[in-house]
């Protein structure tokens, strides 16, 4: 114990705290999700963001306190993002062969994410601005905070709605796909990737290569397209 105190005083003067909380949060989290036998319910996103927030509320430590250390992971996304490309490359063949129907799908999957977001915040009474923070959320991060800051709305909270969209299609597009005898995993994955981006691909990439492959494909070209459709659609939903 008093080895571990020791450790805790020199990391609370460091910004290595806030790079072993997240290491060491994701760790646990991924020891507990291969427990449970890598179920879509023991999500590791989802398990290392409650046990960093709970770290952060028992020591009372703020974000910008965390985040000196924790940036460091977060640099490391671009370089992660990239790399996302190999198994992109590997099945491109069978990318090209089923182009037709992915763009038929990007389409109405990304149109589909924009406007019955808006619609349904505008349907519980909801302000517009959250309206104009929920409309790009099923873009990956970067692109929809740029997408919400351009339409005016709030990018904080976008993010965080991109993530909680991530995790629960994280944890039910199993289910879904099964209850809808959906068994492709070209289908599986590009659906995930779209609609839940990078943490539903994290999610593919564990399931299949094929999934993982056409995961980061829909995951990149919604980017894309939310960028290029919300600002013209969210407007109009609004008005009517």
């Amino acid at each position: 114990m008093n080895e571990l105190g020791t450790v805790w005083v020199y990391l609370s003067a460091s910004p290595l705290l806030g790079l072993t909380l997240t290491i060491g949060a994701y760790s646990c989290a991924n020891a507990i999700s291969a427990r449970c036998g890598l179920s879509p319910l023991a999500n590791p996103v989802a398990i290392a963001i409650l046990l960093i927030g709970a770290v952060l509320a028992l020591t009372n430590m703020s974000y910008a306190r965390y985040f000196q250390g924790a940036q460091f992971v977060h640099f490391l996304l671009g370089p992660a993002t990239v790399a996302l490309a190999i198994p992109l490359a590997r099945h491109l063949p069978r990318v090209r062969k089923a182009l037709f129907p992915i763009l038929c799908a990007l389409l109405a999957g990304s149109t589909t994410a924009i406007v019955s977001a808006v619609l349904l915040v505008r349907a519980f009474g909801g302000s517009a601005a959250l309206a104009l923070s929920v409309g790009p959320k099923s873009a990956t991060t970067p692109i929809a905070m740029a997408a919400s800051q351009y339409l005016g709305g709030i990018p904080a909270l976008t993010a965080a709605l991109v993530i909680s969209t991530g995790i629960v299609g994280a944890i039910s597009a199993r289910y879904l796909f099964d209850f809808l005898r959906i068994h492709s995993p070209e289908v599986r994955g590009f659906a995930l990737g779209l609609a839940s981006h990078g943490i539903g691909t994290a999610q593919a990439i564990q399931v299949n290569p094929s999934a993982a492959a056409f995961a980061v494909l829909g995951m990149g070209l919604n980017g894309v397209l939310t960028a290029v459709l919300a600002p013209y659609l969210v407007p109009v939903l609004l008005s009517l």
